[in-house]
């Protein structure tokens, strides 16, 4: 796929998707029990969260191929975990966090939104550029993306384990 087809699927998907797991989570289906949801996907978040670490250690040893392999996994990682996320929502009741750090649960949680829709097209165009063999803006733009990334993986497990006592 060239640079110009590619960078707007990109954009499409990072509007669509969002705006899909917004439309989705105003869609209620009774009848079923997902509730064993939250600590899969929260486990999955800390999981791509050693990944992306595991990944940037491989490609800083010259494991380029273990690097891209990682990069999958924690690809493949980030769609199960909004699969699992959007099902969740989609058949559960939303639960309120109750405890003394309400602040700082909503501001973890506020981040934690924004930071997961602005990683998208971040992770998006950083992989293409990979698989497109364009190493140098590849590596400019990991650099970014990254940190990014790994602070969306961390502060998942995070909101799990603070609204976990309240389901």
């Amino acid at each position: 796929m060239n640079n110009e087809k590619s960078n707007k699927l990109i954009i499409a998907l990072s509007i669509a998707i969002p705006i899909a797991v917004a439309v989705l989570f105003g869609v209620k289906i009774d009848g079923y029990d997902f509730t064993f949801l939250p600590p899969i996907y929260a486990t999955i978040n800390g999981l791509t969260a050693v990944l992306l670490v595991l990944a940037v250690l491989a490609i800083k040893n010259g494991k380029r191929k273990l690097h891209e392999n990682i990069m999958k996994t924690c690809l493949l990682f980030s769609a199960l975990f909004l699969g699992m996320y959007v099902i969740y929502h989609m058949t559960s009741d939303s639960t309120s966090y109750a405890g003394d750090y309400r602040t700082t649960y909503l501001i973890i949680l506020i981040s934690h939104i924004i930071l997961s829709i602005a990683v998208i097209p971040l992770v998006l165009f950083t992989f293409v550029r990979a698989l497109n063999g364009n190493f140098e803006k590849h590596r400019k733009l990991a650099k970014i993306t990254f940190p990014i990334w790994l602070y969306v993986a961390v502060t998942g497990v995070l909101v799990y384990w603070m609204i976990s006592p309240f389901y």
